[in-house]
């Protein structure tokens, strides 16, 4: 049976304020419209902290990272704050990693050196492309010169582990304008790349209005000659959108994917802890229980999110929990594999169940149908995602959903 205190636990801080929303986002976020309320949200974040700390007592952080909006409009004070109200509630571990999110636009020397001095051991700069029609189109507030000092200023300021974001299948973007962005990136020698394809999401403003994108063909052919190069330069793809150099996988995202628990402070933050308890960590609500066992209690993992909106979330009269819900055991198959099946490495049975509580058992009706249709393979110890699954990730990741899973 799972022993709780081992099981990998990540803290997320959201900052929801930007300059401007981009036409492409469904984050949270929000266009800074007045001044930035910065000390009261960071009060806020503190009273959230203190909320949920709770929930996750003695169990030591691997991970910290700030998101957003554009966390990088927070000065240097503000994150030290919050990062020092952090160590003070929890253990740290010894190799931590602090991620903060920075955009070109709101890049300053001084600023980034603030970050590094406050405990911040990795930026991850949202760079897009560095051609400057790209960036018009994608309605970025920084062009491409601006794009490349922000990566200068993240070097001359300490930071040794960086990650650039960068977007391909862009409106009028060519084969030699993605592998452009690539190797300007590249010449920095960034330790890890995000690399990802741009699709039109709901509820965003190229939803409404669709730009004209590259055809499917011509982006399979540049995300092969993408891969190609960036393997060149001894980057290894890890995960759908995501290279690191050796030993630089994003400690943060990868305890994600590998369905490991995490707290969610700030508006529209997530969280997902597993507990052996008898109520619900966050309400404290009797909840049915869907597995007996070890240390006594109720094996259980539960979801809860605090208010999208900012003005909800600093509402002093309302609870900073939105919602929260138990994962019924038939949906356990399904949210684990919708991680981990993200991961290009096989996927360990040992850790399947630790995880979740389920079987391989419980799980071979899905698994066979995924292997006859050449989606992935398995044997009594891990998952392997076949080539065929990684292109079709989405068909693969609908096998678990269907009918559920029961434990």
């Amino acid at each position: 049976m799972l022993n709780i205190p081992t099981l990998p636990l990540s803290l997320y801080i959201h900052l929801p304020w930007c300059i401007r929303k981009c036409p492409y986002c469904d984050f949270n976020s929000h266009a800074l419209r007045d001044e930035l309320p910065e000390q009261t949200y960071i009060d806020a974040l503190i009273k959230d902290l203190d909320a949920d700390k709770q929930q996750v007592i003695d169990r030591p952080l691997v991970s910290i990272f700030i998101g957003g909006g554009t966390p990088s409009l927070f000065s240097p004070q503000a994150i030290e704050r919050i990062l020092n109200a952090v160590q003070q509630r929890f253990h740290l571990d010894a190799n931590i990693e602090i991620t903060l999110e920075a955009n070109p636009g709101t890049i300053e020397k001084t600023r980034f050196a603030g970050y590094f001095s406050a405990g911040v051991n990795r930026l991850s700069v949202g760079v897009q492309s560095f051609q400057a029609d790209k960036l018009k189109v994608l309605g970025r507030i920084h062009d491409d010169n601006e794009a490349k000092r922000a990566v200068d200023t993240v070097i001359n300021s300490g930071f040794t582990n960086f990650n650039v974001d960068l977007m391909h299948g862009l409106p009028n973007q060519s084969i030699d304008d993605a592998l452009f962005d690539l190797n300007t990136a590249l010449a920095f020698s960034p330790t890890h790349l995000s690399w990802y394809q741009l699709t039109l999401e709901a509820n965003t403003f190229f939803a409404k209005h669709p730009p004209t994108l590259p055809p499917d063909d011509l982006i399979w052919e540049m995300q092969e000659q993408g891969q190609q190069l960036l393997a060149d330069f001894n980057f290894k793809q890890y995960e759908i959108s995501a290279y690191s150099q050796p030993n630089k996988q994003c400690v943060h995202n990868k305890n994600y994917w590998e369905f490991g628990d995490y707290l969610g402070i700030g508006a529209g933050a997530h969280s997902k802890i597993t507990g052996i308890v008898k109520i619900s960590p966050f309400k404290h609500t009797q909840i049915p229980p869907f597995e007996k066992g070890g240390l006594g209690g109720i094996y259980q993992i539960t979801r809860a999110w605090k208010h999208k909106s900012p003005k909800d979330y600093l509402d002093p009269c309302k609870n900073f929990i939105a919602e929260e819900k138990i994962i019924p055991a038939e949906e356990l198959a399904f949210e684990f594999m919708l991680n981990a099946l993200r991961l290009y490495q096989p996927i360990s049975i040992k850790l399947l169940i630790e995880r979740t509580g389920l079987t391989l058992t419980t799980l071979e009706p899905r698994l066979i149908k995924a292997r006859a249709k050449d989606l992935l393979d398995w044997n009594e110890t891990t998952i392997t995602t076949t080539d065929l699954g990684r292109r079709f990730y989405n068909d693969l990741v609908g096998i678990f959903l269907e009918l559920g899973v029961r434990s």
